[in-house]
């Protein structure tokens, strides 16, 4: 057993979702969104790196000497896998671990609206979870596939760096590739992937310029494809893929993008009053023949008032999701004043709402 191992065992028990290890600190764990420390010695750089490294595979190793930066995944069977990131930093080698789950939770599981699962039956077209690092956007996606996996007959390419969730073939056939590692880049292996049959396509983040023009063409061209994106609204996800391209391009993508978007789910998550956990606030985007219109014709800021009327198709703004757990007693009053975005709607639900400087 690798001397690191003892940490993820802690980090399980502890349910924390990250593990922080830095030379000259002690560890640190985020358990329910905060940091905290572990009752363990100062780490000094030797220590750590021959730590590290015990875990490493040796062409990574070599990866990160000459760059300062890796990213690879670590699997300890019958606990759990981990999604790693080695840097250099002031006192010498860091690392953050994230911890993924080895049982993939259904979309009921988590707690999300049902028209989440009735995204993984679509036939084309392409899909984008978005919001911050750290906001469960793989967990979301992890359980679309999952869904599409149970339910559909077809072929499932996912392009992840590194690879998260594993997923055991069921109905469908599912091949997992790692960039770095079985491919080049995200866009090579999304070139290589519209000749390998497939039905479904999992682009675990949209970096740049190449591999969003790639997926859009793939939804475009009869694939159904999901990817994530780190932008915090619908509007601004739509807004975010537009400006990417050069000027001249951006008339055409945008009648691409309109043709082929389907949904934008953008979440945060929220700490549970209820239980302990956290739990995803969604926005929900539903790309309707008035959506659709709204993105060819420049309009994404009429987005918002689409989604408040689009109730039906099963669309929702942040702020109604934010309400709806608030209602329910999930979350609690003070985080939903912070997260939200119209901060007059839920001041009423505070005693003594906080001095906000940032909206003056």
């Amino acid at each position: 057993m690798a001397r690191i191992d003892a940490f993820f065992k802690l980090m399980n028990e502890q349910k924390a979702s990250d593990l922080h290890l830095l030379s000259g600190q002690q560890p640190v764990m985020r358990i329910r969104g905060d940091l905290e420390r572990v009752k363990y010695k100062t780490l000094n750089d030797d220590e750590l790196r021959g730590m590290l490294y015990e875990i490493t595979p040796e062409d990574k190793i070599k990866i990160f000497e000459e760059t300062g930066d890796l990213d690879f995944a670590y699997e300890i069977p019958g606990l759990a896998r981990y999604r790693a990131n080695f840097f250099l930093q002031k006192n010498g080698i860091g690392a953050v671990f994230r911890e993924i789950p080895s049982e993939i939770q259904s979309v009921e599981q988590l707690g999300l609206p049902p028209v989440v699962s009735r995204l993984a039956m679509l036939p084309r077209g392409i899909v984008l979870v978005t919001g911050p690092t750290g906001s469960g956007k793989s967990t979301t996606l992890a359980a679309i596939i999952d869904e599409a996996n149970r339910k559909r007959k077809d072929h499932i390419i996912t392009v992840e760096d590194p690879v998260e969730f594993v997923h055991v073939s069921k109905n469908c056939v599912v091949n997992h590739r790692e960039v770095g590692t079985h491919t080049r880049s995200f866009s090579t292996a999304l070139r290589a992937a519209l000749r390998e049959d497939p039905d479904i396509i999992l682009v675990g983040e949209m970096r740049d310029l190449e591999t969003i023009r790639l997926a859009v063409e793939a939804a475009a061209t009869g694939h159904l494809v999901f990817s994530t994106l780190h932008t915090s609204s619908a509007a601004k996800t739509v807004d975010r893929i537009i400006e990417v391209f050069p000027t001249g391009e951006q008339a055409q993508i945008r009648s691409t993008l309109a043709d082929g978007l389907r949904a934008v789910v953008s979440q945060a998550l929220f700490r549970r009053v209820d239980i302990k956990g956290r739990i995803a606030v969604l926005e929900i985007l539903i790309a309707t023949h008035a959506v659709r219109a709204m993105i060819r014709e420049a309009k994404t800021h009429q987005i918002a008032s689409a989604m408040q009327t689009g109730k039906k198709y099963g669309m929702q703004t942040l702020d109604d999701g934010i309400a709806a757990h608030l209602q329910a007693n999930r979350i609690a009053a003070a985080e939903a004043y912070m997260k939200c975005v119209d901060k007059e709607r839920f001041r009423p639900y505070l005693t003594s709402p906080p001095e906000d400087f940032t909206e003056v």
